[in-house]
């Protein structure tokens, strides 16, 4: 395997682009969930870099939260992630 291809198997672009490694994404003890840490977390699902179960263990999250993040992403972009704008969101 050559060492292009094994990078990417550890790396998926991130939300504003950037690559996202496993040492970018938030602490497991991360308690304040700003829009780019939800962002970051639902890119490294998607792209494979976390598996759903182990976001969900890592974080503390149930898979409807997870899932609640996802759908805003892909219904209302990033923003739709902010708290304070659900309700316009719905």
């Amino acid at each position: 395997m050559s060492e292009r291809t094994l990078k990417r198997e550890h790396m998926v672009i991130g939300p504003e682009g950037t690559p996202l490694t496993m040492a970018d994404l938030p602490k497991p003890d991360t308690v304040r969930w700003v829009i780019r840490r939800k962002a970051e977390v639902v890119a490294a699902v998607r792209g494979g870099l976390l598996t759903l179960e182990s976001a969900c263990e890592r974080y503390g999250l149930s898979s409807e939260e997870f899932m609640s993040w996802q759908r805003s992403i892909e219904s209302h972009g990033i923003s739709g992630l902010r708290t304070t704008r659900i309700q316009q969101y719905r």
